[in-house]
């Protein structure tokens, strides 16, 4: 075979290129759908949904559909504003409004610290459930163990697996545990569209710890750094959306679901220590308990690696010269930061999960009124792409709900870091 004929590829080297090409595509997507569900059901939402659950009782279920409504629109619209444009999301706003890209990131960084001193926290719960281990010592173990998944070469295809498999192990283990816990599931579907009681404080906290802050922008990001953006991409990704979206949809429902049927049952929860520990371990004994440590702990480093991975990302809004390797060690920078701030802190870390979801909710709307306007008015930056007009009406709807939740609910956020 001469030199020439050996440097063309075969069918069968074709073939499997294509092969790879579309496996790898398909765990991207898969990555990003779980980096985005096990972001918004980390340690804030699970601390939050058990703490609520003991406080409202079935009247919650009306803010976990609130929740996950509004995720669906939010995500649906960037997700696919975002790759369409091939773009970040704070060089997207700073195209479509000068500055606005900056604060945003600003926002969005403090926001992913705040709610990651908080992972970390949770993390270090976990593994004081599951294994008896100091809390603060297990927060460390799991930053280290976050920040080795960083540095490892393919960091990118670790990501990926370890995103997926705590996923799993986290779904699994719920509606074990939700099932045992044998909650009123009637009463719950009842005051799921009638309740008796509507807190704008704690909606607008338990949608900033499942949608809000850096949440918002972790699926979208993770896809653009996987190489997935553009126009022939947009109904791909829109599908991948609903797909995560479903996905902790009912996990957030299944999780109230356990928790209900603890508090229902006449168990009270201690709201000051550990709330979510107290009812896994009401429903299943010390298997729950232990159970309850490797869902929070899986919940915890996955949301640890997320929030780092997708604030981080709004760094190169700042510089060009922030490429993936100095995005790395910003990373762990990041963690380190989150952890230490956790070690030296008195506030105790149930507080800590809820004043951050609350802290994510109030940033959620300024970003989004910003992607509502490109949806809208500048599909320039969209390549011509124009977003499907139910899209773009019920995120406007969104968008004036989110405010008149924010202002509602300021002070009562801010009193949760109190109490």
């Amino acid at each position: 075979m001469s030199e020439r004929n050996a440097a063309v590829p075969g069918p069968e080297t074709v073939a499997s290129g294509a092969v790879g090409f579309v496996r790898a595509r398909r765990a991207s997507l898969l990555g990003a759908i779980f980096m985005m569900a096990t972001s918004a059901i980390g340690p804030g939402f699970i601390t939050q949904t058990a703490t609520f659950t003991a406080t409202l009782g079935a009247a919650f279920a009306f803010g976990i559909l609130a929740s996950i409504l509004i995720d669906f629109v939010v995500q649906a619209n960037i997700w696919r504003i975002i790759t369409v444009s091939g773009r970040r999301a704070a060089e997207l706003a700073n195209a479509a409004v000068p500055f606005s890209g900056y604060v945003l990131a600003v926002l969005v960084i403090f926001g992913g610290l705040v709610f990651n001193i908080g992972n970390i926290a949770g993390a270090g719960l976990g593994l004081n459930a599951l294994f008896g281990l100091d809390a603060k010592i297990g927060g460390a173990v799991s930053a280290a163990l976050a920040i080795v998944i960083f540095i490892v070469k393919r960091a990118g295809v670790v990501m990926d697996r370890v995103m997926i498999l705590l996923g799993l192990v986290m779904i699994i283990l719920t509606v074990i545990v939700a099932i045992v816990a044998n909650p009123p599931i009637g009463e719950a579907l009842t005051q799921t569209v009638l309740p008796d009681v509507i807190d704008f404080a704690m909606i607008t906290t338990i949608v900033g710890g499942t949608v809000g802050g850096y949440i918002t922008y972790a699926g979208a990001h993770k896809l653009l750094d996987s190489g997935v953006s553009g126009v022939e991409h947009a109904e791909q990704v829109t599908r991948s959306a609903f797909t995560g979206i479903a996905v902790t949809g009912v996990m957030r429902y299944v999780l109230f679901l356990a928790f209900l049927g603890v508090t229902a049952s006449g168990v009270t929860l201690d709201l000051a220590g550990n709330p979510a520990g107290d009812a896994f371990q009401a429903a299943a004994g010390e298997i729950g308990l232990r159970a309850f440590g490797l869902v929070l702990w899986a919940a915890g480093i996955s949301s640890v690696i997320g929030a780092a991975f997708t604030s981080v990302s709004f760094t190169t809004v700042f510089s060009r010269r922030i490429d993936m390797r100095v995005r790395s060690w910003i990373t762990v920078g990041f963690i380190l930061f989150g952890l230490s701030v956790y070690l030296v802190l008195g506030t105790t870390p149930v507080a800590l999960l809820v004043f951050a979801g609350g802290f994510n909710g109030l940033i959620l709307p300024l970003g989004f009124t910003i992607f509502m306007y490109i949806g809208w008015f500048r599909r320039d930056l969209l390549n011509g792409y124009r977003v499907p007009k139910w899209l773009l009406i019920s995120g406007t709807v969104v968008t004036v709900l989110t405010w008149y939740m924010g202002i509602m609910s300021f002070t009562g956020i801010f009193a949760f870091l109190a109490a």
